[in-house]
């Protein structure tokens, strides 16, 4: 499985920016898709992550309410509506996808393929 995120940028503290994540080459994606983040100088961190179904999901307590997450399986992407965004949320993003059923959603260690990152950088 090929994962290919993009919609990285700079961007004023209270903006907003869509991340996208396509996935191809194999099923994975149709399990779950997950996002991490990895500030500088810190461990990468869970932010977001939605079921097959499309209705399960879950995200960190630090973006809840400002981040949501989708996906359309008809074109294997999911997205990150990241919405009032703050200098702390300045990270890469890591999209993340398993080899099979994922028990928990926030584990980073369920998820099996990952894309490049895209860098997001939030000014204040």
């Amino acid at each position: 499985v090929q994962l290919q995120a993009s919609g990285g940028g700079l961007v004023q503290a209270g903006g907003f920016l869509r991340l996208s994540c396509a996935a191809s080459g194999g099923t994975g994606s149709s399990y779950a898709m997950g996002w991490f983040r990895q500030a500088p100088g810190k461990e990468r961190e869970f932010v977001a992550a939605i079921r097959w179904n499309g209705v399960s999901t879950a995200y960190a307590d630090s973006v809840k309410g400002r981040f949501t997450i989708s996906r359309d399986n008809a074109k294997n992407t999911v997205y990150l509506q990241m919405n009032s965004l703050k200098p702390e949320d300045t990270a890469v993003y890591y999209c993340a996808a398993p080899k099979s059923y994922v028990l928990r959603l926030t584990r980073e260690w369920e998820y099996d393929y990952w894309g490049q990152g895209t860098l997001v950088t939030v000014s204040s």
